[in-house]
């Protein structure tokens, strides 16, 4: 019979009992530490041992599959049978075999990439959502707003003519006025459009509106609006849905920004609908001249959007050399600005509800 490679004073917990067990570690040079005692003999798999804790010239071991064990070893021990035990952990397992200089690196890239992807998912992503799952988030959001909406019949007659100018398509965008005093407007995912009151009040004509809602639905027809969702609420929209109060959503909705490249192809695209419909774009140009002087107005629509001067100068070179037809009577342009005054049933937005 060989000679035990290795052979120490040990003591031990065997997990069962609270008595401590004293006697001999041997090792063979095989996969198993056998502790033999006065009491009997227990065979440990190396396999199954865990770094415990450093004592004064003593280090203890667990067992993975005996929470209670606890094997007590001298510190000082042969390099074969120290590279058979399990090390103690500074940072955790795979840290400790790179070092710590390599899982810093491997760290750092994958951190990169993942904010790359963060940042760049939006892009691609937000046109593939289906459509389906967009419209379902869309209703959802709406719904967040309870009876906000403002509705009167020669109202809703206004603004149903106001998006038939600015949306050709058969199937139309829906659209709301939100009793919100900001000025802003939002495009929501499922093609929905709100324009808030203040937006409404803030208008002097029929043709800045219409450039407004022509702008928010270029948003919808172009697929920009989970783009810029996802961008603003993160990825996490698509499994949770909507915020769950109105405040978070408003507020949400009103700092959603998109590229400046999908604004101004919102811009043009309602510029298109404005010329095949005949309504003038100089509406729309003193409008965005009238809050580019405005700081207040800045905070609202146009904050997140291309310079108002430059948008203005756009829409009045759309201008030049047509003529143009009224795109509301006066009364049915009184009619969208009454509507949430007139509405009985309206619900007044309350910063602190």
């Amino acid at each position: 019979m060989s000679e035990p490679a290795f052979q120490s004073f040990a003591q031990w917990y065997d997990g069962h009992t609270a008595i401590k067990h004293e006697g001999e570690a041997i090792w063979d040079g095989g996969g198993l530490l056998r502790l033999r005692g006065a009491s009997g003999s227990l065979e440990v798999p190396f396999a199954d041992l865990e770094f415990g804790e450093e004592r004064l010239g003593e280090t203890v071991y667990r067992r993975a599959s005996e929470p209670d064990f606890r094997l007590i070893l001298p510190a000082d021990l042969p390099p074969g049978l120290a590279s058979k035990l399990p090390e103690r952990q500074t940072y955790g397992a795979w840290v400790d075999k790179l070092g710590l200089g390599k899982a810093t690196a491997i760290f750092a890239a994958v951190s990169v990439a993942a904010v790359a992807l963060f940042m760049t998912a939006p892009e691609w992503l937000g046109p593939r959502i289906p459509q389906s799952w967009e419209r379902n988030l869309g209703d959802a959001m709406v719904g967040d707003f309870g009876n906000r909406l403002c509705h009167t019949r020669d109202g809703d007659r206004a603004l149903t003519k106001l998006l038939a100018k600015v949306d050709p398509e058969q199937e139309k965008v829906r659209a709301g006025v939100a009793n919100i005093g900001m000025v802003n407007a939002v495009a929501l995912p499922g093609g929905q459009v709100l324009l808030f009151d203040g937006l409404v009040q803030d208008a002097e004509s029929p043709e800045e509106l219409a450039g407004v809602l022509g702008h928010e639905v270029g948003h919808v027809r172009e697929r920009h609006v989970m783009t810029a969702l996802l961008r603003q609420f993160g990825l996490t929209i698509l499994l949770s849905g909507a915020n769950t109060t109105v405040g978070d959503t408003m507020f949400g909705l009103a700092a959603m920004g998109y590229s400046r490249d999908a604004e101004r192809e919102a811009d043009e695209y309602s510029r298109e609908r404005m010329a095949e419909s005949r309504i003038s774009p100089l509406g729309a140009a003193r409008f965005f001249e009238r809050l580019g002087g405005d700081d207040e107005g800045l905070t609202g629509w146009v904050s997140s959007h291309p310079g108002p001067a430059e948008r203005a100068k756009a829409y009045r070179a759309a201008a030049r050399g047509k003529t143009f037809e009224p795109v509301l009577t006066a009364a049915e342009f009184q009619a969208l600005k009454d509507m949430c005054q007139q509405d009985p049933d309206v619900e007044s937005f309350d910063l602190f509800f």
